[in-house]
């Protein structure tokens, strides 16, 4: 089968190549998978780049990688099951989160053990399947885990028009929430046509320094310093970071907790955690039409080196995705 791996870190264009390797073996409890499409995810990025530092802990090497493949998100057709699965056969369409069974999706066929399987939603694309396990699963996990996002409430979303923010506004809207977007200029008629109420530019207005409050924000891309959010947040008010720059991630983390002391709101940062029923809900809200994909192009396996350097300059609308094969 074709990959795409890397052997040590620098510029995507620069250290990926494609390599002939043989098709995992498959364990009595696993699915061999024909990957159709797969999206770039920060982790994947991170892995190839080396940065930052932390992330080469991951791939079990200091100077250069050990784990030469990556791919976190994938969709595709069951190609072969091993003896004792049972929830899936030949021909199923399936996506899946991969990093807790080896970040190995750039590449034609992938084992996954059956358990991190889901079936790829019956009215969608590969492409917009692949797009989904980790952005919309950390959307859901942010709002509804860390944000205890109730319908009536106000939620603001920070970095609406990219990859988890698209999927975190029409969640929220699921939930019967009043949903402002923040996003620029150019992206405010995409974060709109996702059914926000309400939608800020933050090129030409400040959403911390209005007079209105509200009870959730979930932030995913950029910097705004805690005090900044806080002064957005109502009495009882939760502020959750999905994504962005590291620094805002770490404050969140690391100072969250202080600078709430003594009041009833809360300053955290989510560690986003795969989980195949949190993906069967995310798959449910696709079939009954209440969150689609957003995709910002689509690139060949062999093009997944700029596919990734587009995607590490932050201006992706909604999410990068690679096609790896044909049905």
């Amino acid at each position: 089968m074709k990959a795409m791996i890397f052997e040590k870190y620098g510029n995507p264009s620069e250290v990926l190549h494609m390599a002939e390797l043989d098709k995992p073996e498959l364990q009595v409890d696993e699915v061999l998978v024909k990957v159709i499409a797969s999206s770039i995810t920060f982790s994947d990025a991170a892995m190839v780049y080396g940065k930052p530092f932390l992330i080469r802990f991951a791939t079990g090497g200091l100077l250069k990688p050990k784990q030469k493949l990556m791919g976190k998100d994938i969709s595709g057709v069951v190609e072969a099951v091993g003896s004792q699965v049972t929830k899936f056969k030949v021909g199923d369409e399936v996506f899946a989160d991969l990093f807790e069974c080896g970040l190995k999706g750039y590449a034609e066929y992938v084992a996954v053990p059956e358990k991190w399987l889901v079936q790829r939603p019956s009215n969608i694309s590969f492409e917009e399947a692949a797009a989904a396990p980790e952005s919309a699963v950390v959307a859901l996990q942010g709002l509804r885990d860390l944000g205890k996002i109730q319908a009536g409430q106000d939620v603001l979303v920070v970095g609406a028009s990219g990859g988890i923010g698209t999927y975190a506004v029409q969640i929220a809207k699921a939930y019967g929430a009043h949903v402002t977007g923040v996003c620029s200029t150019r992206n405010v008629e995409l974060v709109r046509s996702l059914g926000v109420d309400e939608v800020i530019d933050y090129t030409t207005t400040d959403f911390t320094a209005g007079k209105k409050k509200v009870d959730l924000i979930l932030a995913t891309a950029g910097y705004r310093k805690l005090a900044d959010y806080q002064k957005a947040l109502k009495p009882t008010g939760i502020h959750v970071v999905t994504g962005g720059k590291m620094s805002q991630l770490f404050e969140a983390m690391l100072l969250g907790a202080m600078r709430t002391r003594g009041t009833q709101q809360k300053m955290t940062s989510l560690s986003m955690h795969p989980n195949p029923d949190d993906l069967r809900q995310i798959k449910e809200w696709f079939e009954m039409g209440k969150i689609k994909s957003v995709i910002d192009s689509v690139y060949p396996l062999s093009g997944l080196g700029e596919a990734m350097e587009y995607y590490a300059g932050r201006h992706a609308r909604g999410k990068v995705v690679v096609r790896i094969a044909q049905v």
